[in-house]
């Protein structure tokens, strides 16, 4: 493959990454990330590293209500996350539990969107006395307060300004532009992993992980409980379940590359039981049990798991 075919294939991956930040916001191309190669590299990365250092040791939750649960959600394609459908499903379920943002949030007056005003909040969310506060799962961030979703220091967040599909490996995009790919065409124009990718794959979901969980350390004592509600195939739930938790849902629990067996790491593995990861398996049967025994698509916007996401907050609640 010529030089300028490779530089072509990044490209139009650029381009396509364009469409996903909503306006004002705009994509920053040094923050695009389309292999693990790019994802291990975009860990140094000088805005990376300052932001995840505010994570893990300057930033402080709300003080609101008298209890706390902090609740994890996977980053998104659309951003800010708060647009995308899912984060939409999830705060929209929550809202009709009777928890309401305690205040207008900050995003920006010229967000492009009609999405109403309490589901563009990022405010904490209240009930009761009852606060849930809301962070992301991102790659490659690690943690991203709700707080931080539109504004990190008085600008446009650069968490609404990445584009990262590169640590999943189901869609097929390898990584052919780069030098040290060592990615296998398929076909059908897809790429398979090779031993580089496979490699990268596991240095940056365990640096993702060993972020996360120091963030989350220090964090816990702010709260009552640490719940995740994360898909069962992607590498947010990976990030925070230990070995049994993968297990369960078929998640690998290892990688090889270059005939080396890699162990992959998550936030539970290093502090055991931080986080209550949702959906729980028993959740997963009864779906598959209403679905004809497969899950949907769209499987965190599905009412019935929406319901028993509601239903474990308001047991909390209880507690």
């Amino acid at each position: 493959m010529t030089a300028a075919r490779r530089a072509a294939l990044r490209a139009a991956l650029v381009e396509a990454g364009r469409g996903k930040p909503v306006a004002p916001y705009t994509l920053d191309e040094a923050m695009t990330f389309f292999c693990p190669q790019e994802n291990v590299e975009g860990l140094d990365l000088p805005l990376v590293r300052d932001f995840q250092g505010w994570v893990r040791e300057e930033h402080e939750p709300s003080t609101e209500g008298d209890r706390a649960i902090l609740l994890l959600l996977p980053c998104q394609p659309r951003k800010p996350y708060a647009l995308a459908p899912e984060h939409l499903a999830i705060n929209g379920a929550l809202l009709a539990a009777g928890f309401a943002p305690t205040g207008r949030g900050d995003w920006p007056k010229q967000l492009d969107t009609d999405v109403a005003p309490e589901l563009r909040s990022n405010a904490p969310l209240l009930r009761d006395g009852l606060r849930i506060d809301r962070a992301v799962i991102s790659e490659p961030f690690g943690l991203v307060p709700y707080e931080a979703i539109y504004h990190w220091h008085g600008v446009l967040s650069p968490c609404a300004r990445y584009d990262d599909p590169g640590l999943f490996e189901h869609r097929g995009l390898g990584a052919p532009w780069r030098e040290d790919s060592t990615s296998v065409a398929r076909a059908d124009g897809t790429h398979r992993w090779g031993d580089a990718e496979r490699a990268a794959y596991v240095e940056a979901h365990n640096r993702l992980a060993t972020e996360i969980a120091a963030a989350l350390e220090r964090l816990a004592s702010h709260y009552d409980a640490i719940v995740s509600y994360t898909t069962t195939t992607l590498t947010h739930r990976s990030f925070l379940a230990d070995h049994a938790g993968r297990r369960a849902v078929r998640l690998p629990n290892a990688r090889t590359a270059g005939g080396v067996h890699r162990r992959l790491v998550g936030v539970n593995d290093l502090v055991p039981g931080l986080v209550e990861i949702l959906p729980a398996p028993a959740d997963l049967d009864a779906l598959r049990a209403a679905s004809g025994r497969r899950l949907p698509q769209e499987l965190l916007s599905d009412p019935l798991l929406l319901d028993r996401l509601v239903a474990r907050v308001d047991a909390l609640a209880a507690a």
